[in-house]
């Protein structure tokens, strides 16, 4: 099992703490004119979603977590589970709305998500950076307004809200960033 000293911590290096995974969210090097110098992180639980506060000293060491990641299609919701396919072997896996909640706005069924597992148990799902979704609910546009930063409510095929340009209508596809939930541009 590899070792990484607390001093080397970077974003996104997940580590085993006391059993629990935890993502590094945000990390900052302190060396104080007086006394020894630390490490301030913010952690994210990457099962629970908790975020912690704590800080370390440089030279502690923590297993590295190993994260595997596969690719699945997304198929259904039965009202209770959000079912994947695994795209290789065919396997199905149910997962509760905690473990998909992250990528439940952006995905309709048979769109391909990347699964997070920790030995093997998923623990989150990851939408595609980019998602071309259909509008089902805005206000009407009207032609040739045009205005530049002037926006609308609009409600995409998922039930996800965001505001779009005064020009997008109804059924039209749309490009959004799913890192940011913000309107790219016309699909």
């Amino acid at each position: 099992m590899s070792m990484i000293m607390a001093g080397d911590f970077r974003k996104g290096v997940t580590v085993e703490i006391d059993g629990q995974v935890w993502s590094i969210a945000d990390f900052q090097h302190v060396k104080p004119g007086k006394g020894a110098a630390f490490v301030r992180t913010r952690l994210k639980n990457v099962v629970t979603g908790a975020v912690l506060e704590q800080t370390f000293s440089p030279t502690d060491k923590y297993p590295t977590a190993h994260i595997e990641t596969k690719e699945m299609q997304y198929l259904y919701n039965d009202g209770e589970l959000y079912y994947f396919m695994d795209v290789e072997t065919y396997e199905q896996l149910g997962l509760s709305y905690e473990q998909v909640e992250d990528a439940i706005n952006f995905i309709v069924e048979n769109m391909n998500v990347t699964i997070r597992f920790h030995r093997e148990k998923p623990f989150s799902v990851a939408a595609p950076n980019f998602v071309e979704l259909t509008i089902t609910e805005t206000e009407p546009g009207f032609k040739g307004d045009t205005q530049t930063g002037t926006t609308k409510p609009a409600t995409v095929e998922t039930g996800y809200k965001l505001n779009v340009p005064l020009f997008i209508n109804e059924g039209e596809k749309i490009r959004i960033d799913t890192r940011t939930g913000e309107y790219m541009s016309r699909a």
